[in-house]
């Protein structure tokens, strides 16, 4: 394994390279959290994936944290020879990034991995609902977004708005939420996108944990999610 860290455009990239690839060099990218309940990850970089982090904190999944990724993308996958589409991973507010850069190039995308995803920034940052919310996370959201109070409870640019893209674009899902997040609520968030994907004809599996909440992400082991991946390469 060797660990690349860098900077691209002023924000730090990270790159793991596998001791030995697996054949057209498949690679996951982490919209957020990298090295948090990284089961998946770790299996598959075992498996010869690379791992790629690009910072963009804080940017919510907004067009302009989109745009910077879509310039690191194009990059990246020349520097270090990897395929033309990856298997994003958006775990909690990763999801913003995920579904909102998959939506925008889904030709980038070979599949999604959403874990406890925020998939409407009406329920988080937000707390228009039964989430928490937060408070100075949503001031910070809405001034990436240009919203104001009055106008977000209307706002229709989520990624749960975007699914007739991803599944038009033939890409695979798989989901993993706890039914009892307070933090993201499933009902709010990760159920409204399956239903909508299953409406839709697009592929979805999800795994609802029993009696959990926003932690723990992920599964220990997380054979069900490697496998979905593995079998899903194209």
């Amino acid at each position: 394994m060797n660990k690349n860290v860098y900077n691209f455009n002023n924000r730090e990239a990270t790159v793991i390279v596998p001791d030995e690839c697996r054949s057209g060099n498949p690679w996951v990218w982490r919209a957020e959290f990298l090295g948090a309940f990284d089961y998946a990850d770790q299996a598959l970089l075992e498996n010869g994936w690379h791992i790629v982090y690009y910072n963009v904190s804080n940017m919510y999944g907004c067009p302009e944290a989109i745009s910077l990724m879509k310039d690191f993308f194009d990059d990246v996958i020349i520097k270090f020879n990897l395929n033309k589409r990856t298997d994003m991973f958006g775990f909690s507010r990763g999801g913003l990034y995920a579904v909102n850069y998959a939506a925008q190039y889904p030709s980038d995308i070979n599949l999604l991995y959403l874990d406890a995803p925020v998939l409407d920034i009406r329920s988080w940052p937000a707390g228009m609902w039964n989430g928490e919310g937060g408070k100075d996370e949503w001031q910070d959201c809405m001034r990436w977004y240009g919203l104001t109070e009055e106008c977000a409870e209307a706002f229709s640019q989520n990624p749960i708005d975007k699914v007739d893209v991803l599944v038009d674009s033939g890409i695979p899902v798989i989901l993993v939420a706890g039914d009892s997040d307070t933090v993201v609520p499933f009902i709010e968030n990760g159920e409204v996108f399956a239903k909508k994907y299953l409406e839709n004809g697009g592929e979805i599996k999800v795994i609802l944990k029993k009696g959990c909440g926003h932690h723990p992400h992920s599964l220990n082991p997380p054979d069900e999610i490697t496998e979905f991946i593995i079998q899903h390469q194209r």
